[in-house]
C-alpha cells in the first residue's frame, strides 16, 4: 500500500469511529455478536473487546498470541471459534 493509500485508510477509519461508536453499530442490528480479539494486538487496545459487552446477548474472546489481524495469524484457531458460533446462530434449513 502506498503511503498515501495508509494515511487516507487511516483518516477514513477515525472518520467512520467519530460518527458512531463501534458498540453501537452492532447493537442496532440485534443480532448474534461473537468478537474475537487478540491479545497482542497493537492496533488497537485489547482491553477495548469489553466494550462490545455492551451489545446484549455478545461473546467476547481474546485469543492469547495473537495480534490484529487473528484470522491471517492462526487460521485455524479462529475458525475453531467461529465455526460453533455460526452453526449455533444459522437460520433453519427450513
Amino acid at each position: 500500500m502506498t503511503l498515501h493509500g495508509t494515511v487516507a485508510t487511516g483518516r477514513g477509519a477515525e472518520e467512520f469511529l467519530r460518527r458512531r461508536a463501534v458498540p453501537a453499530r452492532p447493537a442496532a442490528l440485534a443480532k448474534p455478536l461473537l468478537v474475537l480479539f487478540g491479545e497482542q494486538d497493537h492496533r488497537w487496545r485489547p482491553s477495548s473487546a469489553a466494550d462490545c459487552t455492551a451489545v446484549p446477548g455478545a461473546r467476547v474472546e481474546l485469543l492469547p498470541g495473537l495480534g490484529h489481524s487473528p484470522m491471517l495469524e492462526d487460521p485455524q484457531r479462529t475458525l475453531s471459534r467461529l465455526l460453533p458460533f455460526l452453526a449455533a446462530h444459522a437460520p433453519s434449513p427450513n
